[in-house]
């Protein structure tokens, strides 16, 4: 093939491919491109690049699905830099729902777009993709990352730099892995509500969270029990999905929504408890994200889904008796203000816990870079949010942070680290659970 055919071809496969036709054309329409979420976002925040806001984005979509802009890969660009926080959702006055554009419009761009699809790579093949999804396999796989904190081999690779020489995604994975615990056994199939019984739930362990965070789940669980709550823990459910999704591989994502499904809508309960902020969101937009002949089964499901802090707010918290004399700042996880609106509910909850000090953090609510494995893919754009929201945690004075999303508690941890900064990073779950035991937070 000659040059000038080459560029034919490239040229009409470019046409060929648009993402946005399957899109409700009316989404684009809400948009009236005021600019008011430019401020909220966190690339344009950090880069002033009209294409890198919201509204830009929305432009370029939408002259995509028009015919008038090629699907370069200028344009992919712009479009995959996006952390997909969905802080513009909030921001809005005119009711954008940004995530049921992008989403789906990403989704589309990798399945259409002929030739190597950026999934294909050894990093999503096998670590995204082939590990994280999978409990048992990631806590194989992090034997020797337990090995290396018991030699402290992992302090070395950071204080030296020598992370730096590997593969720039997996130097990333390196410096982001949290002090790994001490393996606490799976929580039992069913936990008795202690006094008098006022719901029965299930509880969403996920994937990377009950490996690296399994603590919080079992501190939720106690936290459930004690305010009158029977909790269900069925060991067949898996990853939400969102890893898969959120990279483009739709396919996968549904399978594992289905398979959820049928693992946790059963035992008549009267919620899906998640205490993953990006899980939680993921669970609740089963409803609309296919549209098959399982819709509806996945709508009914995802209704019943509840993030933790919703959850008890609603309910009416049993107030903890235990003092905790620290002071803390609450970072507000992406997926748990933006996507899923719940702001006030976790404050709720910590505002009960006896001699907690609780301090405004400014930017509260802008990424912290972590956005599910947004971290990983790009590196540059999350460093820089994580600086930016080291620099606001330290200047409030508070040695606890406290957020509610396992992705944010990571990332936070991990700038903390890189910086020698000596904080407490938390999910606000487990302080109830230590007011509720009479028990101090240790450093």
């Amino acid at each position: 093939m000659t040059t000038v055919e080459q560029s034919v071809a490239t040229k009409s496969a470019l046409t060929v491919v648009n993402p946005g036709s399957g899109i409700d054309y009316e989404l684009f329409l809400d948009c009236v491109h005021c600019g008011l979420c430019t401020a909220s976002c966190p690339t344009y925040v950090e880069l002033g690049d009209e294409n890198d806001s919201p509204r830009g984005r929305i432009y370029l979509m939408r002259a995509v699905t028009d015919g008038r802009l090629d699907l370069t890969p200028e344009v992919r660009r712009h479009l995959e830099l996006c952390l997909d926080c969905r802080a513009c959702e909030t921001a809005c006055p005119s009711g954008v729902q940004y995530g049921k554009l992008i989403e789906p419009f990403r989704v589309a761009m990798e399945s259409q777009t002929p030739g190597a699809k950026k999934t294909d790579d050894w990093f999503h093949r096998w670590i995204l993709f082939g590990l994280f999804p999978y409990p048992d396999k990631l806590r194989r796989a992090l034997i020797p990352a337990r090995i290396a904190q018991t030699l402290r081999l992992d302090k070395l690779l950071i204080n030296t730099g020598l992370w730096k020489l590997l593969p720039s995604r997996l130097g990333r994975l390196v410096t982001m892995l949290p002090k790994l615990q001490k393996t606490l056994p799976p929580l039992p199939h069913v936990l008795p509500a202690k006094g008098t019984r006022r719901a029965r739930v299930a509880l969403f362990t996920g994937c990377v969270a009950d490996v690296m965070f399994r603590e919080t789940h079992w501190a939720t669980a106690r936290v459930l029990q004690e305010n009158g709550c029977e909790v269900l823990v069925n060991h067949t459910q898996g990853c939400c999905g969102a890893i898969h999704l959120h990279a483009g591989s739709e396919e996968p994502a549904r399978e594992m929504a289905d398979a959820n499904i049928a693992a946790l809508a059963g035992n008549d309960v009267d919620a899906v408890i998640v205490n993953v902020a990006g899980c939680g969101s993921m669970l609740k937009d089963y409803g609309h994200l296919w549209h098959d002949d399982k819709q509806s089964a996945r709508a009914e499901f995802a209704a019943k889904v509840r993030d933790i802090s919703e959850f008890l707010d609603e309910l009416g918290l049993i107030p903890p008796t235990g003092k905790l004399n620290v002071t803390a700042t609450y970072h507000d996880a992406c997926h748990l203000a933006h996507a899923q609106r719940i702001r006030e509910q976790p404050r709720n909850l910590l505002a009960q816990i006896p001699g907690l000090k609780l301090v405004d953090l400014p930017e509260s609510d802008l990424c912290c870079g972590a956005a599910g494995t947004y971290n990983l893919t790009e590196p540059e754009m999350a460093g820089r949010l994580s600086q930016r929201k080291m620099k606001n945690i330290l200047g409030t004075g508070a040695r606890v942070v406290v957020t509610a999303n396992t992705g944010c508690l990571m990332q936070i941890a991990c700038e903390a680290r890189m910086q020698g900064q000596v904080l407490k990073i938390v999910h606000p779950i487990e302080l109830l659970d230590l007011s509720y035991r009479g028990e101090s937070l240790t450093f």
